[in-house]
């Protein structure tokens, strides 16, 4: 299996290509630019069939008209839930049946948290996450279409950490890792697993009193926070609205 990916300036947003050298191929979001990928696609003797959306954030869909015009019928499928906020999707992607694409078995994953349809692909020993996992770091629960923290906690302890640990993560933003590394190394992950203990200093965010379990790195080179709010809620936001003390 072949992956080739391009990333959106200024979101470090990853779009893939992925199948196999001339053979059918699909994309994993559109997010752009697509332009590198369509040649690479051409020259590998590759025929994209499908784009397959982890979820509908702009920065996922950027570049999606681009397809459609490059590939005259090609299928753009994306979980239910977000189907109405993708109005060029042409079919759905359920957890539990696969997509077929040339030799290729896609298995999407529920994956909620970020987005409420939040897809992760499972092909080939590789796992395409959306924005429920990074490199060192998880996916927000303040974006448009979020679920909250408990469901993606669930998604990426129950879901993905279920994973093989060889599993290559190539998540939605920034490098790519492994499931077996993001299991030792990832902040989040060894908090929820009980490697490490919780941090208990009060912080204030958004402007309000809460606590910060954890500060972690995030992929665009920032900080993502664990809070609690006094009520015993816990939320995952940009550390960039968190202060210490």
């Amino acid at each position: 299996m072949i992956v080739k990916s391009s990333e959106l300036e200024g979101f470090l947003t990853n779009t893939y290509l992925v199948g196999e050298e001339g053979s059918e191929a699909f994309f994993v979001d559109a997010g752009g630019p697509v332009e590198p990928l369509i040649e690479e696609a051409a020259a590998l003797g590759m025929k994209p069939t499908h784009v397959l959306l982890t979820h509908h954030h702009y920065d996922h869909v950027a570049d999606l008209d681009k397809l459609l015009e490059a590939y005259p019928g090609i299928e753009v499928l994306i979980h239910p839930a977000e189907r109405a906020e993708v109005p060029q999707a042409t079919g759905e992607m359920l957890p539990g049946e696969t997509v077929t694409v040339g030799s290729l078995e896609v298995e999407p994953l529920a994956t909620p948290g970020h987005t409420a349809g939040m897809l992760s692909l499972v092909v080939d020993g590789h796992v395409f996450t959306g924005d429920t996992l990074f490199k060192g770091s998880v996916g927000g629960v303040r974006a448009p279409g979020s679920t909250g923290y408990a469901d993606l906690h669930r998604s990426i302890m129950e879901t993905l950490m279920g994973l093989p640990r060889e599993t290559v993560v190539m998540p939605g933003h920034a490098e790519a890792t492994t499931i077996g590394d993001e299991w030792e190394n990832n902040g989040f992950i060894r908090i929820w697993r009980g490697a490490d203990e919780e941090g208990t200093g009060s912080c204030t965010a958004f402007g309000d009193p809460a606590t910060l379990v954890l500060l972690g790195p995030d992929y665009d080179g920032g900080h993502k926070a664990w809070i609690r709010w006094p009520d015993g809620s816990d939320d995952i936001v940009p550390g960039s609205q968190v202060e210490a003390g």
